[in-house]
């Protein structure tokens, strides 16, 4: 049995390439590994990472993967904050995450949502007939204007505007040193010091009537594992936690573009879908497909074996979810887009890790997925419905870039 300390000489250190490669990086390494596991060093920690669902069941085994020790400061001073969710192991991380999934995973809430991001959408990209829009900027407001009125945040329309450009500089910063990271770093410090603020007053003010059934309300309300009140800072955290994440998926929408550009015989599939079934395939296609994240990590919590091989104690283990999704082992041509595997009575959303694996009640999986999944099937709809032109630009997607997008953020042009 091999004991994984030292895998490989620490000199031999896959950051730059990492940062160079971008999402593929690790399946390029996935390619060439004999048993489907990859060694190496990022940050100067030994790493090890791995693929499938057998991966899966392990990687999300709290008993293994700790989370707390394992996102570096640059990821939580832009993606996440620092005291999120994300952070916590254990009973901390389940009481704590029991906030999100009342949230999150309720079904009238997750409809109610979907509806007003279908109104908003509509509102915005139809009220700009004949300009040339940018559909990434158009989605990302319309779901801050959304998720604001849902989750009962009283801004102004130009503070939501700031809001979603604050949000996509978190995410499009995380992942890359420079004026990006500093970009993202000062937009959660905004944002964190206003939602604060919004926190505070809420509790100073009792607005129990105003804030009942709202993530305002839930985060500000919510007691942790120890009984006590979320600090101001951390419940502006969390709350940035349900925005952020529904902001982003105008990462989605513009894929969901690109693919309906690319493809157009999905339009006439999604208008003529009359319960919505082949629009939520579509969603879960759009998710394998195009590139998001590429991977999530964790620290072993303790020693280790993986298929007859140690693996110490705080290695760096990597679940590889670009590779997982497009692994020609899992999925039947899986760099064709095909939203019909995901409509059969077989669907393998089983092997689907767009958003993290494992349970989501019990483990790291995003509460999220089906707020994502539903807004996502509601604008790809709305889009197949719409009468546009697209113009020349750069449709290019550069894997080298996380996270990435089509370069002009895909330009369209609406007919009345």
């Amino acid at each position: 049995m091999t004991l994984l300390r030292h895998p490989v000489a620490p000199w031999h250190d896959s950051t730059l390439a990492l940062m160079t490669q971008g999402y593929a990086w690790l399946p390029d390494r996935m390619r060439v590994a004999a048993d489907g596991t990859v060694r190496t060093h990022l940050l100067g920690r030994p790493t090890i990472a791995l693929r499938g669902p057998e991966a899966v069941a392990f990687f999300y085994d709290e008993d293994h993967v700790a989370r707390a020790a394992a996102l570096p400061d640059p990821v939580l001073d832009t993606l996440f904050g620092h005291g999120a969710v994300h952070t916590l192991d254990g009973r901390a991380h389940r009481v704590r995450k029991a906030m999100f999934l009342s949230l999150l995973k309720e079904a009238d809430g997750v409809a109610a949502l979907g509806a007003l991001v279908r109104g908003r959408f509509l509102a915005a990209v139809t009220g700009r007939p004949w300009e040339r829009q940018v559909l990434f900027d158009t989605a990302a407001e319309s779901l801050a204007l959304a998720v604001c009125d849902w989750a009962g945040l009283p801004l102004a329309d130009t503070a939501v505007a700031d809001l979603s450009r604050d949000c996509t500089a978190m995410v499009d910063g995380f992942a890359s040193p420079g004026p990006r990271h500093v970009r993202a770093h000062r937009a959660r410090a905004r944002q964190e010091q206003a939602l604060a603020k919004l926190v505070s007053d809420v509790r100073a003010t009792r607005a129990d009537a105003v804030t009942e059934g709202s993530a305002l309300g839930a985060v500000a309300r919510h007691r942790d594992a120890d009984g006590a009140l979320l600090d101001p800072r951390i419940a502006a955290v969390e709350l940035l936690n349900v925005i952020r994440p529904t902001i982003a998926i105008a990462w989605l929408v513009t894929f969901a573009a690109h693919a309906l550009h690319r493809w157009p015989h999905h339009c006439e599939l999604l208008r003529s879908g009359t319960d919505g079934g082949y629009a939520v395939a579509f969603a879960h296609e759009v998710r394998r497909f195009y590139p998001f994240a590429p991977f999530v990590g964790g620290l072993a919590a303790r020693d280790l074996t993986w298929r007859g091989e140690e693996i110490a104690k705080d290695t760096l283990i990597l679940l590889d979810l670009y590779g997982q999704n497009h692994d020609p082992a899992l999925w039947t041509n899986p760099y064709r887009f095909d939203p019909h595997r995901f409509t059969g009575p077989h669907s393998p959303l089983d092997l689907l890790v767009a958003q993290g694996g494992g349970d989501p009640a019990h483990g790291h999986r995003c509460p999220g997925e089906d707020i994502t999944v539903t807004a996502l099937a509601v604008i790809a709809t709305e889009l197949a419905r719409l009468d546009f032109d697209v113009p020349e630009q750069d449709l290019a997607i550069p894997l080298s870039r996380i996270p990435t997008l089509p370069r002009s953020g895909f330009e369209l042009i609406l007919r009345p």
